[in-house]
């Protein structure tokens, strides 16, 4: 009986990574795939990098890997060197510069080496930087289905664990080992087994030292030099929701710059809403 763990959106918190390595130990899976997004949004994604090679797992390309090369090979605008809001992505670039060609070289999708098809994407077989969630109208997931062969779409980018039984199969979300958005702040990876031919997936939440991840956006510098993006994504991880895409939305929304002062109101905009 072949068994499968497939993890994604470590970002960079090692913390997380070593908690559900040694969950997937215990449990014996004999086989792991990594679905994109080793790095970015977090501070030590070279480190997550390096421990994934030691032990050998596959893994594919995410769109933060895809983010970090652009900066790696000087393909963003000129202004992004510049402008305060990306200086938590140019400090996490900066520290990848040896892991460049590794990034580089990861394939966009995996297929498992034993038991029934499955198609593993980081986000669709369209896009690494497109999210399946329930708010995706079913032909557009059955879209998708229809690219691949295979009746088993394994997916992640959203940080939000999925199943979908549709008329053509299954899609699958991994859910976020690194930064969850579902509300849950533990690890999250799902597993397979193979019974009676078949895949049968159970998802899994592992707690981890946060605590202690959190004091890495301090002891590494990222906290103070990654400015107001870093702040927001520390509150990521504080709260296991979004909140950086959302300000960077009502910021061009509402014509604000994305700095400090728009910051703090949008956070009183949310307090009014939450009351």
């Amino acid at each position: 009986m072949h068994t499968l763990a497939i993890l994604a959106d470590i970002h960079g918190n090692t913390f997380a990574l070593d908690a559900v390595v040694e969950d997937i130990a215990k449990r014996g899976y004999a086989e792991v795939i990594v679905a994109g997004d080793l790095v970015g949004r977090g501070p030590d994604g070279a480190a997550v990098i390096d421990r994934v090679q030691a032990l050998g797992w596959p893994s594919i390309r995410g769109n933060h890997e895809d983010y970090a090369l652009n900066f790696l090979r000087r393909e963003v605008p000129e202004a992004w060197w510049q402008e305060d809001i990306w200086s938590a992505s140019r400090w996490m670039a900066e520290r990848l510069t040896h892991h460049k060609t590794y990034m580089e070289e990861l394939p966009l999708e995996i297929t498992p080496s034993q038991g029934p098809p499955m198609r593993i994407v980081h986000g669709t077989p369209a896009s690494n930087n497109q999210g399946i969630g329930p708010w995706t109208p079913e032909a557009d997931v059955l879209g998708h289905l229809a690219t691949i062969k295979e009746d088993i779409l394994v997916c992640a980018h959203t940080h939000r664990p999925l199943h979908l039984h549709t008329s053509k199969g299954q899609v699958i979300n991994t859910g976020s080992v690194g930064l969850p958005f579902n509300g849950d702040w533990r690890a999250q990876y799902v597993g397979f087994e193979v019974r009676d031919g078949r895949w049968e997936v159970t998802f899994h939440q592992v707690p981890y030292d946060r605590d202690g991840y959190l004091e890495r956006y301090q002891t590494s510098g990222f906290l103070v030099e990654g400015g107001l993006t870093a702040k927001l994504l520390k509150m990521e991880v504080e709260t296991a929701r979004a909140h950086l895409v959302p300000f960077q939305k009502w910021a061009v929304q509402n014509n604000h710059p994305q700095d400090e002062s728009s910051f703090e109101t949008w956070m009183e905009v949310r307090r009014k809403k939450a009351k």
